[in-house]
C-alpha cells in the first residue's frame, strides 16, 4: 500500500498534522484555534476518506492537544468519527490522548470522546519536553 502522508507544521493557531497512511500513524499535536476550523481539518477528512478505502491493519492516532477551541471539537469528532468506521470495517484503531498531568480540562474532554465514540482510547500523562 502506497499512500500519500501529509505533513502540516504546526502555528500558534493550528496544530501540527501528520499522517503517514504507509505506517498507519496519524499525529495531531499543539494548538487548535484555527479562524475557519471546518476549511483546516477538510484536508484531514479527505485523507482519511481516501486512507479508509485501503487503511492498515493497525491504525493509531495521537491526540497531543494543548488547547483547541469549540469548532476545533466538532472537527475532531469528525475525525473520530472516520476512524470509528474503520474499526466497523474491520481495522484495528487506537487513540491515545495525551494532557498536560495537571490539565484537568484535556483529561475530560478526552474522556468525553471516548464516551461517545466506540473506540479504544487510552489517557497518556505527556511527559515532560
Amino acid at each position: 500500500m502506497n499512500m500519500e502522508s501529509i505533513k502540516v507544521e504546526g502555528t500558534p493557531k493550528t496544530p501540527e498534522i501528520a499522517l503517514d497512511g504507509n505506517a498507519g500513524t496519524l499525529l495531531i499535536s499543539g494548538r487548535s484555534i484555527p479562524e475557519n476550523s471546518v476549511e483546516f481539518y477538510a484536508k484531514v477528512l479527505s485523507w482519511l476518506d481516501a486512507y479508509s478505502e485501503t487503511p492498515c491493519p493497525k491504525t493509531i492516532l495521537d491526540v497531543k492537544l494543548e488547547y483547541f477551541n469549540t469548532s476545533s471539537s466538532k472537527c475532531l469528532l469528525d475525525v473520530f468519527k472516520r476512524l470509528e468506521g474503520l474499526k466497523k470495517g474491520g481495522a484495528d484503531v487506537h487513540i491515545r490522548w495525551f494532557y498536560e498531568e495537571d490539565d484537568e480540562d484535556m483529561l475530560e474532554a478526552g474522556e468525553d470522546y471516548d464516551s461517545i465514540i466506540d473506540l479504544d482510547f487510552e489517557m497518556c500523562v505527556m511527559e515532560e519536553q
